[in-house]
């Protein structure tokens, strides 16, 4: 019973990850061919973008805050304060900035769209999209995982800049330190490869939360219990492979360009 247990457990990973790939896939290539909503593609770009602000300015300045308040107190003991202004541009340029503000939209954006998606299943209102002949895909995801992709970079952008406000906030006002060697520091020793790191990732992230929120929302069933069950799915397993991928990216592009 438990090797039968185990290996229905596993046909059944297997055949979710085939048909998320070749859902994720479907909906990338639309991107390509007409028609593109691009009503749709306004209105999820304004829900996921001016929508999730507050939210990462906030994670982004708190988040910087924190990063000065330790390397000040790691640093000071080797007298080497003065580069806080560095640690914290490299972190949340590097890797914080786009982590967190994918976690952030993920559990933001990616719940939303499983929860709309599947309420949507559940009373049919899917199946009278493709018996009025219109592509579901096309006209509800496709939108999404575009607006996602555009909205995160520039999100990751601005949770970035008030990382570093927030550090030197915390290193001016709280350490008592120079803010004009803080941000002489936190710019001097940004490169190129850095920047591509911090912006590559949102691309990719972007679209995991929004394929991933999309695919568990289209394959809803069992009524309103089973739209709570997508949500719970969507949220857990983008925010996971968001954490996987970022490894994988950061190896990736350590390996082409080291820092």
């Amino acid at each position: 019973m438990a090797i039968q247990s185990i290996e229905r457990t596993a046909k059944q990973v297997v055949l979710t990850v085939q048909e998320y790939s070749l859902f994720a896939a479907r909906a990338l290539m639309n991107l390509f061919r007409p028609p593109i909503y691009w009503t749709d593609f306004l209105i999820q770009s304004d829900i996921i973008g001016f929508g999730s602000l507050p939210i990462v300015i906030l994670s982004g300045f708190f988040t910087g805050g924190v990063l000065s308040l330790q390397s000040s107190a790691t640093l000071s003991e080797f007298g080497a304060t003065a580069v806080t202004g560095q640690f914290v541009s490299l972190t949340m340029i590097r890797e914080l900035g786009a982590v967190l503000t994918g976690i952030m939209v993920s559990g933001r954006n990616a719940s939303s769209m499983a929860s709309e998606l599947g309420s949507m299943v559940v009373t049919e209102q899917i199946d009278a999209m493709r018996a009025l002949g219109v592509d579901p895909i096309r006209k509800l995801v496709t939108p999404r995982i575009f607006a996602t992709i555009t909205m995160l970079l520039f999100l990751t952008i601005v949770a970035d800049a008030f990382g570093i406000l927030g550090g030197a906030a915390v290193t001016v006002f709280l350490n008592h330190q120079n803010g004009t060697q803080y941000f002489n520091n936190a710019y001097e020793h940004l490169a190129l490869p850095d920047i591509v790191q911090g912006l590559v990732k949102p691309l990719v992230f972007g679209y995991i939360i929004a394929s991933t929120g999309c695919f568990y929302g289209m394959r809803t069933t069992g009524g309103t219990e089973g739209v709570g069950r997508s949500t719970i799915s969507a949220v857990v397993n983008s925010s996971v492979l968001i954490i996987f991928v970022d490894f994988l990216i950061t190896h990736l592009l350590l390996s082409l360009l080291p820092a």
